[in-house]
C-alpha cells in the first residue's frame, strides 16, 4: 500500500513505512544497455517498497561477476558486502547468524554458484539460512569476455569459444536435491512474475532460491541460445499466475482468478501467495512433482517458471539454536565473557 504525498509541486508514492520508491534505488547502472540484471534489480526495488520493507534491515551479498555487481544498484542505503568468487554464501551466513533479525538479499550468476561456488551453495541450501538467493543465470561468463557457464547448454556455439560440449548444470535441481525450503525459476524478460516470486521470497523463512534466466545481450544474444530473450520469450511455460498478498490485508481473489484451480499457500508471516493453474494441476508443495516437472520441461525443450516448490514447515537455520535476543554482533564483553564460577563449573566436568 502507498499513498501520494506533494513534494515540490510533484507528487511521489510513499509507501507505509514513510519512504519513496528512490530510497530504494543504488547507483547507476555500468552494465550493458538491456542486461537482464537490470531488470531484476528493477523488480527488486520495487518489491521493497511494495512491502514497506526499511532498507536499514536489509543487508546485501554478492561474489564475483556481472552479477555481483547487482546490488550496487538498489538499496544504496543498505550495508552490503561483495565477496571473492564463489564465497558469498559463507560470509551471508556468518553475518545473519551475527543478526538474525535482518534479512539477507544476495546475487550470485551462474559462474558464481554454479562453478567456482557449487560447495558453498549447496552447503547454505542444507543450512537453510534465512535469505533470499537469487542467481542471475545468463549462461556465460560476461564480465571475463564471453566463456561458456556451467549453466551453458550442450551445441552452444560462441565466437570466441567455439562449441559447448558439457552437459548444464540445472540450479533448481541441485538445490531440490539439497533440500531446498524454496525454489522457484524466472526469465527476466517476464517482470511481474520476478516481482511476485521476489515478494514470495522475501516472505519466506529460510533461503529462497530465485533461479533467473538472465539474458547477457553482448556475449550470448543468439536467438538460438536458451539464455536469450528471443528463446526465453518463445519457449517459457509459466506454472501458474502468482499474486502476493502481504500479511493482514483483506484477500481478494480477481474475477479473473475464478477461471483455473487456485492454490493459497501461507507463508510465515501470515502473508499469501496464491497461484492461478494455467493448464496443470501443479502442487508447488510436492517436491516429487517439481522434480517430475523439471525432468518433463528439459525433455521437450521448455522454460518452466514459477514457484517450483516451498516448505513452510523445516526452521531456518538461526531457529536451530538457542539464540538470545540481542543480536550476537551486539553483545558486549560482559554478556560473552563467562563468569569464574562457571568456568569452575565447566573444568570440573572436564577433570
Amino acid at each position: 500500500m502507498a499513498t501520494t504525498l506533494p513534494m515540490a509541486g510533484t507528487t511521489a508514492q510513499i509507501n507505509l513505512a514513510g519512504l519513496a520508491k528512490n530510497d530504494y534505488r543504488g547507483a547507476p547502472t555500468t552494465l550493458c544497455q538491456g542486461c537482464g540484471h537490470n531488470s531484476i534489480a528493477n523488480q527488486i526495488i520495487s518489491a521493497l517498497f511494495e512491502m514497506n520493507v526499511v532498507p536499514e534491515n536489509v543487508v546485501k551479498f554478492s561474489g564475483i561477476g556481472c552479477s555481483s555487481k547487482s546490488p550496487t544498484y538498489f538499496l544504496n542505503r543498505s550495508f552490503g558486502f561483495n565477496g571473492l568468487h564463489g564465497r558469498m554464501p559463507s560470509v551471508a551466513t556468518g553475518a545473519l547468524f551475527g543478526d538474525q533479525f535482518l534479512k539477507g538479499i544476495g546475487v550470485s550468476g551462474d559462474g558464481d554458484s554454479a562453478s567456482i561456488g557449487m560447495g558453498q551453495f549447496k552447503h547454505i541450501v542444507r543450512r537453510n539460512v534465512n535469505m533470499v538467493y537469487i542467481i542471475e543465470n545468463n549462461g556465460v561468463y560476461g564480465l571475463t569476455k564471453g566463456q561458456f557457464s556451467a549453466t551453458a547448454e550442450v551445441g552452444l556455439q560462441l565466437k570466441k569459444q567455439g562449441t559447448n560440449q558439457y552437459m548444464p548444470v540445472d540450479i533448481c535441481m541441485e538445490a531440490l536435491a539439497s533440500n531446498a525450503t524454496f525454489v522457484a525459476r524466472s526469465f527476466a524478460g517476464n517482470p511481474k512474475q520476478v516481482k511476485e516470486l521476489l515478494k514470495a521470497a522475501l516472505s519466506h523463512n529460510g533461503l529462497a532460491v530465485l533461479d533467473i534466466v538472465s539474458p547477457c545481450v553482448t556475449f550470448n544474444n543468439q536467438t538460438s541460445a536458451y539464455h536469450s530473450y528471443t528463446w526465453g520469450k518463445d519457449h517459457e511455460e509459466p506454472l501458474h499466475d502468482i499474486t502476493y498478498v502481504a500479511p493482514r490485508n483483506e484477500i481478494i481473489l480477481e474475477e479473473e482468478m475464478k477461471a483455473g484451480e487456485v492454490r493459497e499457500v501461507t507463508m510465515h508471516d501470515g502473508s499469501v501467495v496464491i497461484l492461478k493453474n494455467l493448464d496443470k494441476d501443479y502442487d508447488p508443495t510436492s517436491r516429487f512433482e517439481a522434480l517430475r516437472v523439471m525432468e518433463e520441461a528439459e525433455r521437450n525443450n521448455w522454460l518452466v517458471t514459477g514457484l517450483l516448490y516451498v516448505d513452510t514447515d523445516k526452521p531456518s537455520l538461526t531457529e536451530m539454536y538457542d539464540l538470545v535476543d540481542t543480536p550476537l554482533n551486539r553483545l558486549g564483553d560482559a554478556d560473552l565473557r563467562p563468569t569464574p564460577d562457571m568456568i569452575d563449573k565447566v573444568n570440573a566436568l572436564m577433570f
